[in-house]
Order: C-alpha cells, then sequence, then structure tokens
C-alpha cells in the first residue's frame, strides 16, 4: 500500500491511494490538463484511476473532478450533500458514474477499503477517509474546524497519517485576511490550527505510525518549520521526520509496510 500528493492548499487538492493494481485519488481541486501533468509526476496517467472520492464542494476540491471524470470515464463517489452541491461543475452532457455514500458506511472499490467519516467543516455534508488493505491503515484529516471524538475513533491505529494543520493562531491574527475570513477559518467549522492538530495527534493511537504528513498548509498563515516543531514535540521525533504536503509538488510515493 503506497500513498502520494498531487498538491495540497487553498489552491488545489489531490491525494492518489495505491493497493495493488487499484487507484484511488481522494478529491481533484486542479485543472484536466494540471491533473494529467501532476499524475504524470507519479508516473501515472488517468487511465491508470480506478475512481475518485469526492470529501466535499469547495472548489480546491472538487473543481476540477467532474470534468476530468468524464473525459476518462472514471466513477466517482461522494456523499448525498456533495452532490446536490456539484451541480456546478458537471458538464451539461456526461455519462458519469455518480455512487452516493453514507458518511458512516465503509465500501469497498476493488482492492481499497474506504471508510468515510463526517467532519465540522462548512460545506454540506463534508467527509473525510480512512483507507485501508486490511492490513494498514492511512488515516486523512484536512479541512476540520474542530475534532471530535469520532474523528479520534477513526483516526487511531493508522500506520499513516496525512493531518490538516493550516494555520498558526498568530499568523493568521496578524495575517492580510478579512476579519471575516479569519473568523471562518479559524472558527469551528473552518481549518485546524498547528496546536489544535497536535492535541489531536496526542489522543491518537500512535504505536503503529510509519508516516505523518502535516497538510492543507497556509501560504499566508503558516511555516512548514511551524507546522513540523507542533506535530514533532508531540511525537517525540525529530521535526525532520514530519512530512509536508506542498501546494506545487505535493509529495511523492510513500509505502506503508
Amino acid at each position: 500500500m503506497r500513498f502520494a500528493s498531487l498538491g495540497s492548499g487553498s489552491a488545489g487538492n489531490a491525494l492518489v491511494v495505491e493497493v495493488k493494481h487499484t487507484r484511488l485519488m481522494l478529491d481533484c481541486g486542479f485543472s484536466v490538463k494540471e491533473t494529467i501533468a501532476r499524475l504524470a509526476r507519479l508516473s501515472l496517467v488517468p487511465e491508470d484511476l480506478t475512481g475518485i472520492v469526492i470529501t466535499h464542494e469547495h472548489d480546491d476540491h472538487a473543481g476540477g473532478a467532474f470534468k476530468f471524470a468524464a473525459k476518462h470515464k472514471i466513477p466517482v463517489w461522494l456523499t448525498y450533500g456533495t452532490l446536490k452541491m456539484v451541480a456546478r461543475y458537471l458538464p451539461s452532457q456526461h455519462d458519469l458514474q455518480l455512487n452516493v455514500i453514507d458518511s458512516h458506511q465503509a465500501f469497498d472499490v476493488a482492492d481499497i477499503q474506504v471508510q468515510p467519516y463526517p467532519v465540522p467543516h462548512d460545506a454540506r455534508e463534508p467527509i473525510q477517509c480512512v483507507f485501508s488493505n486490511g492490513n494498514h491503515k492511512l488515516g486523512v484529516l484536512t479541512d476540520v474546524g474542530r475534532t471530535t471524538p469520532h474523528i479520534e475513533e477513526q483516526l487511531s491505529a493508522c500506520k499513516a497519517l496525512v493531518l490538516e494543520c493550516n494555520h498558526d493562531s498568530g499568523m493568521l491574527q496578524a495575517g492580510p485576511y478579512s476579519w471575516a475570513l479569519k473568523k471562518r477559518v479559524g472558527g469551528d467549522l473552518g481549518h485546524l490550527e498547528n496546536s489544535d492538530s497536535a492535541n489531536l495527534l496526542s489522543k491518537l493511537d500512535n504505536s503503529q505510525l510509519q508516516h505523518i504528513v502535516a497538510a492543507h498548509l497556509s501560504a499566508k498563515n503558516n511555516t512548514p518549520k511551524l507546522a513540523k516543531s507542533a506535530l514533532a514535540k508531540v511525537l517525540g521525533c525529530e521535526e525532520n521526520w514530519i512530512g509536508i504536503a506542498d501546494q506545487s509538488l505535493g509529495f511523492d510515493w510513500r509505502m506503508i509496510n
């Protein structure tokens, strides 16, 4: 089982999970052309993808997904609430295979089991996901304003975590955003602050953890060093062991053993 990122941040998000010959992309916030170019960096072409899972309707996660899926005949999984909100993205004439999922019910796509779980975010029916091959678990959490006991339960005992470290509270308050946007980003339906991510991490069973990657970092309200420092203190590890999901480059394949 391995995973990689095409890019992570407010300008676009996409993550690929691979088990044997099954490859799922979580979100697709890039144009069709850009998605193909970023897949090529991972030695993939669109035909290699088995499906796309959409977490919610915001542009940086769903903006390119449906044109890309329609062009390359790739099935899509999403909640009913998200489906109701993405009508503006759907090509006028399409034969997209849209699979509506329950935000609490696991489902299988060939060799990968996907466990969606609901999260507090300012979208219609947002989810995040844990991916499994039956032995290993990859937990993904971005676009969440606060943590919940259910989130902690889902992310415990994972072998790999992609965890939102969106902003530093001091940088956000002193930064260039409007007051309304600062309230949204820092609110209960916004994005996780570094210390909140670290606090969540401290509540998890991390005994099997092989990889952790800080994701969805704000370009204006955070730095990789601040995110790494917050997570490393909890794990008692070197800061360099903490990965960063870059907006431009994502991150290369990471293998889970």
